[in-house]
């Protein structure tokens, strides 16, 4: 059984920052192309960073030169570093495994940036 499991999301003032993490089980992990996806209200679920199996990263311009994705084979954990957030950055962050045909995601941890 597959789990991708999130965790670290919460309310944050503007410029504040967050760490969200992701655990995977139930997949060989380094052979997934890890990435973070949010779904605020009223608008379609976005992404917003992934990390290949080799390393390679690729980033929503929204979010360029602020957050920050890592991840750490031994540990099956991919991490958001998100930095400088705004109120923009409010919504729904899911964590996603893909790998061809294989495709699968966290339940969402939400993520809050008011005063």
């Amino acid at each position: 059984q597959v789990q991708l499991e999130e965790s670290g999301g919460g309310l944050v003032q503007p410029g504040g920052s967050l760490r969200l993490s992701c655990t995977a089980s139930g997949i060989v992990f380094g052979s997934y192309a890890m990435g973070w996806y949010r779904q605020a209200p009223g608008k379609q679920r976005e992404l917003v960073a992934s990390i290949r199996s080799g390393g390679n990263t690729n980033y929503a311009d929204s979010v360029k030169g602020r957050f920050t994705i890592s991840r750490d084979n031994a540990k099956n954990t991919v991490n958001l570093q998100m930095n400088s957030l705004k109120p923009e950055d409010t919504a729904v962050y899911y964590c996603n495994a893909q790998r061809g045909f294989y495709d699968y995601w966290g339940q969402g941890t939400q993520v809050t940036v008011s005063s």
